[in-house]
């Protein structure tokens, strides 16, 4: 690999705590990435450091993030609507907390139409592959997460998985199990198709091995034109995984 030019990604919600992850990683391996990262405010800029090769753009308006994506080779999707608790809730009280979603900022405005843009923008200028993270659990449209807020959460992702598997970019679609903010490398990590993992004991996933899984994904062509789950098992069980072209190679599903 050493004497290839780095390859240009973009990771887009960089200020995210995905994606935050995602930008330093890739950040770390200058020798073969060029990163760039893509967040929707200036606050969010400083706060992954504010160095040049961070854009401020909205997803929703395609516009805005053709500078960011103009010249790059790949592309991480790691944006996503984020749901917002409501004040006043008291847990001592019992019963659950209820959440919704800003004005605008919706799962159809920013999953759908946010990850729709990107895909067109990124299909203009000729990437050549897209990582997408997508969350486990869109198989079922009762899913407790798409009653959060009303904003049917799963739905409008999978819409957008779909577009970008019909767009015709070599694609990586990553189903991650439920996120948790603990250390990666750690843990051996499992593939599955269609929620199956949603019925194991293993169903979650930390942060920072998706973001790795989005990282390796661009080195290797058995992750291409292929979605999958991901999560993993318990610290402590199995082996760490460290081969991901074997990973990948066990994936044959292609939506």
């Amino acid at each position: 690999m050493a004497n290839l030019p780095p390859i240009t990604v973009l990771v887009t919600g960089a200020g995210g705590r995905t994606g935050q992850i995602a930008y330093k990683k890739l950040k770390e391996r200058a020798d073969q990435y060029a990163v760039r990262g893509l967040v929707r405010t200036e606050e969010s800029k400083e706060k992954i450091g504010g160095a040049d090769d961070v854009f401020v753009g909205d997803v929703r308006d395609a516009e805005s993030i053709v500078p960011a994506v103009q010249g790059i080779d790949t592309l991480i999707i790691l944006t996503s609507a984020v749901p917002k608790m409501k004040p006043g809730f008291d847990p001592s009280k019992g019963g659950r907390p209820e959440f919704y979603f800003e004005d605008g900022a919706y799962p159809e405005q920013v999953d759908w139409i946010g990850q729709k843009n990107q895909v067109d923008v990124a299909k203009a200028v000729g990437v050549k592959h897209i990582v997408l993270v997508g969350s486990m659990g869109g198989m079922n449209p009762n899913h407790p997460l798409n009653s959060l807020g009303n904003g049917n959460i799963l739905v409008w992702k999978r819409k957008a998985e779909q577009y970008l598997a019909d767009s015709g970019i070599p694609y990586t679609i990553i189903r991650a199990g439920g996120l948790q903010d603990k250390e990666g490398g750690i843990r051996e990590l499992l593939v599955g198709k269609d929620d199956e993992l949603l019925q194991t004991e293993t169903k979650t996933i930390a942060r920072a091995d998706v973001a790795e899984v989005c990282i390796q994904a661009l080195q290797f062509e058995e992750a291409k034109f292929k979605a999958f789950d991901v999560a993993s098992k318990p610290e402590g069980t199995g082996t760490p995984t460290k081969d991901f072209k074997t990973l990948f190679s066990q994936i044959s599903t292609r939506f």
